[in-house]
């Protein structure tokens, strides 16, 4: 028998093929005894189902073919021969092969991932645990695996809002860039910054979740000891006994410290968001200082500028200055910090010892 779906795969006519020997014929060298296995075993009465059976075209090229050897009969029951109904699977076989070089990749992927890899089944299990995920929290695969996640790994009081995170990811609803703390199998807390994603069946039916995470504790670190020198830095504006104050690139102020509040009369409510210069400087100076406050806002400081400020109750003061530009954490210029030392009385003497000295000069002069 040869049906002209055989001869569409193969090239081979039926005239070709009827009388052939079909394994020295149409199966390739390194397959011949395997297929004659099963033909004797159906030529014995032994059927076999779902046989990959690998045929060679005319042309050369390969197929793959799901057999079904059946035993052939005449009409007293002797064995007479064998029929093999086929499915030609080779394009099916092409596409798992590439669907297990995909998962294969991600297996790898997944297991050698510089980023700790977990996953959980729908009962919240733990089902992946990659390389970095042992190394960083001390727990082998083996260890992890099949252990629930949030009882086993997560202390009592962050289970609540990881197992949310967790269900939430189970209903289909995914969550990005979730902190939560993991604790190490020696006690050392780590924090983790969590990618959570469904995971899907082949029909799209929810089997897990796979956390992607980041190692965030030392970027805590830096960002707590950062903070600790930002406080550190503000107390000590505030609390220092000299005049600082900061303008932002459009000259508003943005700092006011209580120095300056007691010298000046202006409580830190009352100058904040104002004009520094139009509010807080004589008309006739306003220039200058203006150009000192446009030149740090340029990246160039000025020292011992002599500042004059009027009060609010009107008194005039003379502050020797430090303009010094603001910068942000990529180094852009936002704004202006100036630190001030009140010399009011200070000019006051050296304007009366000039005085004097001038006195003195016309007097030997006039004697």
């Amino acid at each position: 028998e040869w049906n002209r779906k055989a001869v569409s795969i193969l090239g081979y006519t039926k005239a070709e093929a009827i009388g052939k020997n079909l394994v020295d014929t149409f199966i390739q060298p390194e397959d011949r005894k395997s297929v004659s296995d099963v033909l004797w075993k159906a030529l014995a009465g032994k059927e076999t189902a779902n046989y990959e059976l690998p045929l060679l075209s005319k042309h050369g090229e390969r197929f793959t073919i799901l057999l079904n050897a059946t035993t052939r009969r005449d009409a007293k029951g002797n064995i007479t021969g064998v029929v093999g109904v086929g499915q030609d699977i080779t394009e099916l076989n092409q596409v798992m092969a590439e669907s297990k070089r995909v998962a294969d990749d991600l297996t790898r992927l997944i297991e050698t991932a510089n980023a700790p890899i977990f996953g959980i089944d729908v009962h919240g299990n733990v089902s992946e645990w990659n390389a970095k995920a042992s190394s960083l929290l001390g727990y082998s695969k083996m260890e992890a695996m099949g252990k629930n996640l949030v009882s086993g790994f997560i202390t009592q009081e962050f289970r609540e809002s990881v197992n949310q995170v967790l269900s939430s990811a189970l209903l289909g609803t995914e969550t990005a860039n979730f902190e939560f703390p993991l604790f190490t199998k020696s006690g050392e807390r780590r924090d983790i910054l969590l990618n959570a994603t469904t995971r899907r069946g082949p029909d799209g039916e929810i089997t897990g979740v796979i956390g992607v995470g980041q190692d965030i504790t030392q970027i805590r670190e830096i960002t707590s000891e950062q903070m600790r020198i930002a406080d550190d830095l503000s107390r000590l504006i505030e609390s220092a006994n000299a005049p600082i104050f900061g303008v932002d690139v459009n000259g508003l102020v943005t700092e006011w410290n209580r120095k300056s509040a007691d010298m000046l009369g202006y409580a830190k409510g009352e100058t904040l968001g104002k004009n520094f210069v139009s509010n807080f400087i004589q008309p006739e100076d306003r220039d200058s200082v203006q150009n000192v406050l446009k030149k740090a806002l340029t990246g160039e400081e000025t020292a011992n500028y002599e500042l004059p400020l009027i009060a609010k109750y009107g008194k005039r003061y003379t502050v020797l200055l430090n303009a010094t530009p603001r910068r942000d954490g990529k180094g852009h210029v936002v704004g202006v910090v100036g630190v001030g030392q009140d010399i009011t009385e200070l000019d006051k003497v050296m304007g009366e010892s000039k005085r004097v000295a001038d006195d003195l000069t016309r007097l030997i002069e006039t004697a």
